[in-house]
């Protein structure tokens, strides 16, 4: 862990987790993406980014093209199931690879927890984390902060609800760390199966109406050991925002959701897009903030 943060240390171009990066950092990260969505303009003719997601995704993995061709960046996609990795290549050498062809940078998405701990310190290029397994989501986050800044113009003393598949969220791990530091007071709320342990949780409906902003989480089944035994009525009924919880926010109130999103679990189809929703808000500023990434980067 030390030699992780030494490195990081030595060359801040990465972007591993957000507990490596001060307050003054994160908020410079969010001035730069507001100002590329203020259409402020930064071209890297020449470089390369290399894209390796070895788990399913969308949002991030597009987001990062967008952002990629947004500031004239050259692209490179793994595809896993055609590369050597058939042939059990390391995650390393895989990396290595890219860097020895020219890549300037490596976004990576992994199922692994902390994944890039063999490769810091090891290569010359910066590593941008796209997500690790049940660990850290810093970009989605940052994503996060953006859209909270731009709703409240703050972070300190809002109130936060985050509901759900706490256990297995990369996206919580990383939102109660740094939004605590920023002031924020987060609540937790989770069936018992899906809580990690050393964390306080709340009633939902407890709560619910003093809260500045809920935050649903998807029910990851794929990475549930045994199957989750409640159907999508009663999980919504205890655990999901539908039409009536909506009803008792406050009326500043938001709603966000990292996505993808199970309609009728987390939450229903009625609420996805309702005036509280900022959810494909979300979406359109992680473009933002993953410009502002890739710029610090490689600037």
């Amino acid at each position: 862990m030390e030699k992780i943060q030494e490195a990081v240390r030595l060359d801040h171009r990465h972007m591993l987790n957000l507990r490596d990066l001060d307050i003054t950092e994160i908020h410079r990260i969010l001035k730069r993406a507001a100002e590329f969505k203020a259409g402020a303009k930064a071209q890297f003719p020449g470089k390369v980014v290399a894209n390796l997601f070895f788990e399913p995704s969308t949002r991030t993995h597009q987001s990062f093209l967008m952002a990629e061709k947004r500031l004239g960046m050259e692209e490179l996609n793994l595809i896993p199931e055609i590369s050597s990795l058939q042939k059990g290549e390391s995650l390393y050498d895989t990396v290595k690879t890219f860097e020895a062809i020219g890549a300037d940078a490596v976004v990576i998405r992994a199922k692994e927890d902390r994944y890039y701990e063999e490769l810091v310190g090891r290569i010359s290029i910066p590593v941008l984390n796209g997500g690790d397994g049940s660990g850290d989501h810093p970009t989605q986050s940052l994503l996060d902060l953006l859209t909270i800044q731009e709703e409240f113009g703050r972070f300190k003393d809002l109130k936060i609800l985050i509901v759900g598949d706490i256990r297995h969220s990369r996206v919580a791990a990383t939102n109660v760390e740094v939004m605590r530091r920023l002031g924020m007071t987060v609540c937790l709320s989770a069936p018992e199966e899906f809580k990690r342990s050393g964390v306080g949780y709340c009633s939902l409906d407890g709560v619910l109406q003093g809260m500045d902003i809920v935050m649903l989480l998807r029910v990851q089944h794929e990475r549930h050991e045994n199957a989750f035994d409640q159907d999508s009525v009663a999980y919504n009924r205890q655990f999901g925002l539908n039409r009536d919880r909506v009803a008792t926010m406050q009326k500043h109130a938001i709603i966000m959701h990292p996505a993808p999103f199970n309609r009728g679990w987390e939450i229903t189809s009625d609420v996805v897009e309702c005036s509280r929703s900022r959810i494909f808000k979300q979406m359109e500023n992680g473009v933002y903030v993953r410009m502002a990434v890739l710029e610090r980067a490689l600037r």
